[in-house]
């Protein structure tokens, strides 16, 4: 057997150039140690970044795994974060450091809403899916699914002080949910198009939605229980503005009369924005003071909410005006003043933002400060600072966090000669990073460049713009040396000679332009500089989209966009080959280093392998999904990559013709890449903002081993998309199972399986060693000898199983597992193993197999020997708990008394004050100084 070509694979090595994605929304943090409104979470494709904005670095990354990141909500403590993405999963991080221990999958697609309730311990999401689930996030489980929406969900809040839920969605209905029944007791229809945003004021007194108009609309809710609580009568209400088209039928009277029960709400009015078009966010501070909203431009709208006392003393102004307007016109009547939505909700400035917003987060601090935290369109961040107490708050910018990354799509790249520095331009700039740190080394301002590269020295760079000018810069100094007007289309394409004296260009004005580089005296400083010399010119009749020299200087290849690639002799320019194939326009075209092989991408998604010789065909393989955006052999090989729009780089063998790997990771199209010039490095470009480093490892890549593992993907992909799981005898209604079947509930059910049939198998072998003689005992299982114990090893299957996909994994279970569940079940309550995740497997399985269990006799006596020691152990549980806190309080007061020391809140508390004397001391050494 001879020897197999060895491929080694590239993996992801880091992401860079983008400051936040513009899928998930902007939030504050705070890290520990750190100020409030110093840090602000935004997404990074599939990370979150976490950003100082102070200091304008990155100080912490929560790494995630393949989705994009939709969605980011901090928990009430500030110690966690929870980020939903784009597949349906939720994942919560520590702030502390940056890992993650609890994850749930309940959603079929791309998490919208997150929010966490008052203590922290619920969390409820909604999705594109249509669906919103509510989890417990200290038992690590989901806890219902509520049904009722037609369209995404686009806000979901909790109530503070009640068990109740209020969900917004783009099918322009809000619907109130009774979380302890998880039923839709009130939908309200009072909005004629989607329902973008929702805000919950004056201690949930009132609810301010945004839709697509100008108009803020506000609601007045009223809890019916708390009024029939203080002794009023009970008053049968009519239809309300909102309830106009309710109530059609039997189902919706009763809906209504539950509704009655619960509350009520009353329009109360508008508040009309300045901005035309629909609300895209609309947010508040924690206390709900102020309320921030904005459209697709660039204008911020703030709102502040009166207190009671602020409004009665509006009130009474108005009043006193009204009274002193009647004197002077002689009215005997008694002025009246009506109170208004406007006199409770103020228009408080406009912040105008550098480019259109997409995202905002504000945050009251200490001292009247309102901080506004924006993710803007253009991958760029800004923070202003208000005071709220002047008379007229105007805006300061606080930060802008550009640096790293562009405003505009890469749309070329290229690597330094050392391997060390990356040029990346867009449409207004061209930065070049350093390889090691991802820092960005110099950033100059540029016209739209479409081609790029670095001058022989690295000194200098060259672009081609869509003006159809070269723009060269010095790194050193970061200026522009010089533009120069080459064609009068988009300079599409730029080639370096292969000795290094000259490039070529190609542009769509049909020709394609040969450049010599010189040396001359620049007229303002007196010293040399670089410049390009015109020596000669071919004309085509077709727009020309790419140019290549071969690495011998022999050929010239030209693309054009009649969809045939034209090949020349470079010294006296004579035709030598036209290839054509492709259906539609070559893209990119690449030459091998031994001037044998020409590959060619299209934009009808293949990519061709020619000979040089003859220009035949070697073979034709459909490469992307999607148009090919760029080829590049890897240098001294006949391996190349290929960038398509369809999201992936794959890697291909030109000379078996075989795909080699893909290398996937970017959630828009890929525009470009560069592979560097020892070939250990590629750095690739995309829609998503983002640039991705790429390394080459020393690991061999097996073809049919990756075969397997894509086919393998696919399958996880297939299963990710699966059903929410059906409990036998349950009807589909509003409440539904929180989890659904994936990949990981099934593998674990089969591991759940496969312990219970060891176990058995071990317990048979057992009977029969009883029966035998004691020395004729058959070998035990290795596995149990390793675990210790027949039980315990099922035991530690268990355990292993992640929280939130217990119940499915147990749902997918065949009935008759359950037997022999519940009687080891009985042992582990007795032995008191595991009694808390025991007792959730054992009442999930009780419920969802309650009919065949309890028409069992064979289960009567394993179920009673269950009732009695589940109590019993429960009970004795709950009795060292409450021993042990008894304990531990005590210990509390017999150090405080000790040591006059305050423990936990009070001590932060009394810390601030201490700090707060040592201020005002200071200011008034200062004062007197």
């Amino acid at each position: 057997m001879g020897l197999t070509k060895q491929y080694l694979r590239y993996v992801a090595s880091a992401v860079f150039g983008v400051v936040g994605s513009q899928k998930a929304n902007i939030t504050y943090v705070t890290l520990r140690g750190g100020e409030r409104g110093r840090y602000v979470a935004v997404a990074a494709c599939e990370h979150v970044f976490i950003w100082d904005v102070r200091k304008g670095e990155k100080v912490l990354i929560l790494q995630g795994q393949k989705h994009e990141v939709t969605f980011l909500c901090p928990s009430p403590d500030g110690i966690h974060i929870a980020v939903g993405y784009e597949d349906g999963a939720v994942r919560i991080f520590s702030l502390l450091n940056g890992e993650s221990n609890v994850s749930f999958n309940g959603h079929k697609s791309a998490v919208t809403v997150i929010q966490y309730d008052g203590l922290g311990a619920r969390l409820v999401t909604g999705s594109r899916d249509t669906d919103v689930i509510v989890w417990d996030v200290i038992n690590e489980c989901g806890l219902y699914r509520l049904r009722g929406h037609k369209d995404v969900i686009t806000q979901t809040l909790f109530l503070r002080d009640k068990n109740l839920l209020v969900t917004s969605s783009k099918d322009s209905f809000v619907k109130w949910w009774d979380l302890d029944t998880q039923h839709c007791f009130k939908t309200m229809v009072g909005h004629r198009s989607e329902v973008w945003g929702m805000a919950l004021l004056n201690q949930d007194n009132r609810l301010l939605t945004g839709s697509a108009d100008s108009e803020l609309r506000a609601w007045d809710i009223s809890y019916l229980q708390e009024e029939k609580a203080e002794g009023e009568p009970k008053v049968k209400k009519g239809k309300t503005l909102l309830d106009d088209d309710d109530n059609e039928d039997d189902e919706e009277g009763v809906g209504e009369s539950l509704e009655e029960r619960i509350l009520s709400c009353k329009k109360a009015g508008s508040i009309l924005r300045e901005a035309r078009d629909r609300v895209v966010s609309l947010t508040t501070d924690a206390k709900a003071r102020v309320i921030a909203c904005h459209g697709n431009d660039s204008a911020l709208e703030l709102f502040t909410v009166l207190s009671e006392e602020e409004v009665q003393k509006k009130m009474a102004k108005k009043l006193k005006k009204a009274k002193k307007k009647a004197e002077a016109g002689e009215d005997a009547s008694e002025p009246a003043v009506e109170r208004a939505l406007k006199d409770e909700i103020i228009r408080l400035t406009n912040i105008k933002a550098s480019a259109k917003i997409r995202w905002v987060d504000c945050l009251s601090c200490a001292g009247g400060e309102l901080k506004v935290a924006m993710l803007l369109q253009n991958n760029t961040v800004e923070t202003y600072s208000l005071k709220m107490s002047d008379k007229t708050p105007a805006a300061n910018k606080t930060a802008r966090l550009t640096l790293g990354g562009h405003r505009t799509d890469v749309r070329t790249l290229a690597f330094s000669s050392d391997n060390l520095a990356i040029l990346s331009a867009s449409g207004d700039t061209v930065k070049v990073w350093n390889r090691s740190t991802l820092q960005v080394i110099r950033t100059m301002a540029c016209e739209y460049a479409l081609c790029s590269l670095f001058v022989p020295g690295d000194r200098q760079i060259i672009l081609g713009t869509k003006s159809g000018k070269l723009q060269i810069f010095e790194l050193s100094s970061g200026s522009l040396l010089e533009t120069v007007d080459a064609h009068d289309g988009a300079l599409w394409s730029l080639c370096l000679a292969p000795d290094q004296r000259g490039i070529v260009t190609g542009s769509a004005d049909k020709t394609v332009k040969f450049w010599d580089f010189e040396l001359i005296k620049d007229e303002g400083t007196g010293h040399k500089r670089l410049t390009v010399k015109h020596t000669r010119t071919l004309q085509l009749e077709e727009d020309v989209l790419c140019v290549r020299f071969s690495p011998d200087h022999r050929l010239l290849a030209v693309s054009l966009l009649d969809c045939t690639v034209k090949i020349f002799y470079t010294d006296t320019l004579k035709f030598f080959l036209s290839l054509y194939g492709h259906k539609l326009p070559v893209l990119c075209l690449d030459i091998s280093h031994d001037n044998t092989l020409i590959a060619t991408g299209s934009a009808d998604r293949n990519v061709k392998i020619w000979g040089l010789d003859f220009g035949d065909c070697h073979r034709s393989m459909f490469a992307h999904d999607d148009s090919v955006m760029f080829l590049q052999f890897v240098p001294k090989t006949h391996l190349f990559f290929t960038a398509g729009k369809d999201k992936k780089i794959k890697q291909w063998d030109a000379d078996k013709f075989e795909h080699i790997q893909t290398l996937e990771g970017h959630h828009r199209e890929v525009w470009c890449l560069t592979i560097s010039p020892n070939g250990d490095h590629i750095v690739s470009s995309s829609h998503d903002k983002s640039l991705r480093l790429w390394e080459r490892t020393r690991e061999p890549i097996i073809l049919e081993e990756e075969r397997e593992m894509e086919r393998e993907a696919e399958f996880e992909e297939s299963m990710a998309k699966g059903d929410v799981p059906v409990v036998p005898g349950e009807t589909q209604g509003e409440a539904a199972p929180a989890g659904k079947k994936t990949v990981e509930t099934v593998k674990a059910a089969e591991r759940i399986m496969e312990a219970l049939e060891l176990y058995k198998e071990e317990n048979r072998k057992m009977e029969e060693h009883k029966y035998a003689c004691g020395h004729a005992g058959k070998e035990p299982n290795p596995i149990l000898v390793a675990f210790g114990n027949v039980s315990v090893m099922f035991c530690s299957v268990l355990c292993v199983v992640i929280t939130s996909e217990l119940e499915v994994s147990l749902l997918v279970l065949p009935f008759s597992y359950v037997p022999e569940l519940l009687k080891l079940f009985s042992g582990y309550i007795q032995q008191g193993l595991e009694v808390e995740l025991v007792c959730r497997c054992l009442f999930f399985l009780l419920k969802i197999h309650f009919g065949q269990i309890s028409s069992n006799q064979m289960l009567l006596s394993v179920i009673d020997e269950l009732r009695m020691n589940t109590l019993s152990k429960v009970q004795e549980i709950r009795d060292v708990m409450g021993f042990n806190c008894a304990a531990l309080q005590f210990l509390q007061r017999e150090i405080e008394s000790k040591e006059e020391v305050m423990f936990f809140a009070d001590a932060t508390g009394k810390l601030e004050e201490k700090k707060k004397k040592r201020r005002k001391r200071e200011r008034a050494i200062l004062t007197i100084a």
